[in-house]
Order: structure tokens, then sequence, then C-alpha cells
């Protein structure tokens, strides 16, 4: 018993040593490729671009979709974690209460899929990059890693993609696109949508006002 509680000591000290290693070192490079990537049998189509050069309207809009929380929250946003829990005690579609940062620390760190293991491996590396990163860094890489189209990963690859231009220079309408589809990149068309995702992106296009101007995405920027 001894033997084993100090191998599982060991196997517990490696594996905070490697993550702190890994998120410090992402902190400041690019991370090469993901797990999600390595298993998509399209192939990978990626551009990696500062923040600098992506277009404020993009980061606008995945707040407005994806987390309005994300300026004042650390990583977990609780209310919306209980929703779903309630929502799926009920039955009927799985829904999640991830946000941006966990999204970031599970497409970097992890694999996709659900399952307690995974969620509690996301929930440490969310907290350390919510430590270590900081939210500018956290909506940089998140930028550059989500999957926006067929074997298409980041904003820059997915702009040139939809609409044969740089990340650096979206409309309103295009950013809302982006946001829509981003939750399902495989199904959701980006141009030209029609029916759920045309009124999604709409209504995400819509919420920009409202997180431009409430400032809830100022963390990124101040």
């Amino acid at each position: 018993m001894r033997w084993l509680l100090l191998f599982l000591a060991k196997i517990v000290l490696w594996f905070v040593g490697l993550s702190l290693v890994l998120v410090v070192m992402f902190r400041f490079v690019p991370p090469p490729v993901t797990a999600t990537m390595l298993m998509d049998p399209n192939g990978i189509t990626k551009d990696w671009e500062p923040l600098a050069n992506i277009d404020r309207n993009l980061v606008t809009a995945v707040i407005a979709a994806e987390d309005g929380k994300f300026c004042s929250h650390d990583g977990f946003d609780r209310e919306a974690i209980e929703q779903a829990i309630e929502r799926n005690a009920k039955g009927g579609r799985i829904r999640g209460g991830s946000t941006i940062s966990q999204q970031t620390a599970k497409n970097v760190f992890l694999w996709q899929g659900g399952g307690y293991v995974r969620k509690g491996f996301e929930a440490w590396f969310t907290f350390l990059i919510e430590q270590i990163w900081g939210k500018r860094r956290i909506m940089e890489v998140y930028l550059n890693v989500a999957e926006t189209g067929i074997g298409t990963y980041g904003a820059e690859a997915g702009a040139q993609r939809y609409f044969n231009h740089s990340a650096a220079r979206l409309t309103r309408t295009q950013a809302a696109r982006i946001a829509a589809a981003l939750p399902l990149p495989k199904k959701r068309s980006v141009v030209n949508p029609t029916g759920f995702t045309r009124r999604y992106g709409n209504t995400i296009a819509a919420r920009m006002g409202v997180v431009r101007r409430d400032g809830l995405d100022a963390c990124v920027y101040d």
C-alpha cells in the first residue's frame, strides 16, 4: 500500500509539473497542434495570427455568442453550469455551460468528448490559464485553435476560407456568422447561411452592440 501511494504521488507530481511547463510555454509560444487537429481526417488548414491582427468584431462576436461573462468570471460561469445541469436532468439534448476559457483549455490540452475525467482535467487547465495567461492571451489562443470549418482552424484560416480576405478586417455580419457556426463548424454554413444559423447569426450581430456598449470585451483590450 505504501508503494502504491508513493507511485500515485509521483504520477500526480509529474502531471502537475508537466502541465505547468506546458501552460507557461504556451503563454508565449503558439500551440503547434491540438488533439482535435491530429484526429481530423480532413487535414489541417491553419495560420496563427496575433490578436492585434484579428478584427475586434470577431472578439465581440464570440463573447456575444459563447460567453457574455468572459471578462467577469474566473474561468467558470457557475450560473450557466447550474442551468445546464438542471436542463440536462430533465432529459433531451445535452447542453453544456462551458466558458471560452474552458473551451480553450479543452482545445489546447485535451480531447473532445465528455466524461468526468476529461472535465476534471479541463477544470485544472482552465484554472491554470486564467492565472498564468490572462484574458487577452486566452482569447488569442481560442481564436487561433477553434475549429472554424471542415479541416479549418483559427480565425485567419476561417476568414480566408469564407471571405477570401484576412481576419484583420471582418464586418460585424461576417464575424457574427463565424461565431454562429463555431459550435458545429462542419454542419453550419458561414457563407449564405439559412434557417437557424442565419437567425442565430443575426441575433449575435445584435448582441454585439450590447457587448461593445457595456464593455463586456474590455478585458481583452485594457
